[in-house]
């Protein structure tokens, strides 16, 4: 039997390298990087990475010192560049054994009581917020996408999805633009075709665009439609409430015939935020700029723009000039960022206690076995 060609080598800068992240690889010491090699995460499931190398796929496990001590924040995210050490023996699986340091990260808050990051998206330029024009309209849902990727500096498109459901998509897109000052808001509908040329538009050649939204909002569907195939699961919604199953159940890493680069994630039910203060204050200023102008005309500079007298938010809502259910999620968000910066500090104070306790019992193992 002849050979079989040998696979023709994958040019990683189709999949988002540049010559600036080469040049940071190459400034690492090289012995966190001999036996090593470069590739970028494009399927996250469970403890297992795919990873798309000059080689090829390969399904690489994590790193026992990741999981260990890196915590949630510091596992290969979907978009992550990372070094993995190939499989040296028959059994053995590739392992992830680097995470390079990210240009961007979208982050939520872990699910459940666990105070921990979750990274939904790694080294992303882009953001598609999804919301359905059907019952899944929700602006204050929709502020709280806009404050997260503001915090994490990536830019957001709202894409305002199934405008062939809605009487009145222009109104919507009114409404959307009005609340997302600055902020680009593309209507669209995989089903007519309406609006993908304007999307297409922003998906660039070796750029990253990450899609997030509620499960049912039709982000795999939109995929589809760009990829002009049926290359993710869709599912039907329930006419109920307008809620679809989580048909996307992984998050993946697709590669447009444009050359343009898509991470579909899975639908969010609650985006819970996760930036430190600092950041989430710039992202206040960028999402709720209505609000912050008229704050700084209030008679007190600590005003919580509830009863307090002299509060011009508070004169805004009565001249209905301004929302109070706007004002009341802007309120909400600063309150739940409040508790979570006291939750993170509780959390830090734990590990370093941890760390600490575990640096203690080393030393007192290496004395015991001086003796």
């Amino acid at each position: 039997m002849a050979d079989r060609p040998p696979s023709p080598a994958i040019d990683l800068a189709d999949w988002g390298l540049t010559p600036a992240r080469i040049d940071a690889v190459a400034q690492l010491p090289a012995t966190e990087t001999a036996g090593l090699i470069l590739g970028r995460v494009i399927v996250a499931v469970r403890g297992v990475r795919r990873v798309i190398t000059i080689g090829g796929e390969l399904d690489a496990r994590v790193a026992g010192r990741l999981r260990h001590h890196g915590g949630d924040s510091g596992l290969p995210a979907i978009g992550d560049w990372v070094l993995v050490l190939p499989a040296t023996g028959t059994g053995d699986d590739p392992r992830i054994e680097v995470v390079l340091p990210r240009s961007s990260k979208i982050s939520r808050k872990a699910a459940g009581s666990r105070t921990d990051e979750q990274v939904v998206a790694a080294n992303v330029d882009r953001l598609f917020v999804v919301v359905g024009l059907d019952s899944d309209f929700n602006p204050r849902r929709l502020e709280r996408y806009l404050v997260a990727a503001s915090a994490s500096g990536v830019e957001p498109v709202v894409v305002l999805n199934k405008g062939d459901l809605c009487p009145d998509p222009s109104s919507r897109r009114a409404e959307v633009a009005a609340l997302a000052s600055g902020t680009k808001v593309e209507v669209t509908s995989a089903v007519t075709g309406v609006g993908l040329d304007a999307l297409r538009a922003l998906l660039e050649p070796g750029k990253t665009v990450s899609m997030i939204g509620s499960s049912g909002a039709g982000k795999s569907t939109l995929i589809n439609a760009l990829f002009g195939t049926e290359i993710m699961a869709t599912g039907a919604v329930r006419e109920s409430d307008d809620r679809g199953k989580h048909t996307t159940s992984h998050r993946e890493l697709l590669r447009l015939p444009s050359g343009a680069l898509v991470i579909d994630n899975p639908g969010i039910r609650e985006l819970a935020l996760w930036e430190n203060d600092q950041e989430l204050d710039g992202a206040f200023e960028d999402t709720f700029d209505d609000i912050v102008e008229l704050a700084s005309e209030c008679r007190f500079r600590d005003c919580d723009h509830d009863a307090e007298p002299g509060c011009a938010v508070r004169q805004a809502i009565t001249s209905e000039l301004l929302s109070a259910e706007r004002v009341s999620s802007y309120r909400n968000l600063q309150s739940e960022s409040a508790r979570l910066e006291v939750r993170q500090q509780g959390a830090a104070k734990l590990e370093a206690k941890r760390k600490l306790k575990a640096r203690h019992h080393s030393m007192r193992k290496h004395r015991s076995r001086d003796r």
